[in-house]
């Protein structure tokens, strides 16, 4: 559990020192390695997954709803968070609990008006 605390810790540490855009922006970049290239694309995986409440609560502007880490393999897909594994440098299980954890705030970060953005820009 070391490697999932050093990693956790990590994220959390930028989170907290206010680069939440840091965490968002590499994530976002691993994502759109497979299609996924704005919060909208996010947006529509996880509603599309029938996760659409939780997604919701994390663009809205009231409290975000926690997901599990079986929810993030459903919505993404087990091929997404293996490339996110990879990125971090840890197994696939431990990429599906950071992002059950941090995907919320990162979310709500890129939606800071309660409203995602446009697309075509």
């Amino acid at each position: 559990m070391g490697l999932f605390d050093g990693v956790a810790g990590m994220i959390s540490s930028a989170m907290a020192g206010g680069n939440t855009g840091q965490v968002s922006d590499m994530l976002m970049g691993a994502l759109s390695e497979h299609g996924i290239g704005d919060v909208g694309g996010l947006v529509s995986k996880f509603q599309d997954a029938g996760l659409g409440e939780h997604v919701a609560s994390w663009v809205g502007n009231g409290g975000n709803m926690r997901i599990d880490a079986s929810s993030i393999e459903q919505a993404l897909g087990s091929h997404v968070v293996g490339s996110i594994a990879a990125k971090l440098g840890v197994d696939q299980a431990t990429a599906s609990q950071l992002l059950a954890q941090h995907l919320p705030a990162v979310v709500n970060h890129m939606t800071p008006d309660g409203v995602v953005a446009d697309s075509d820009a």
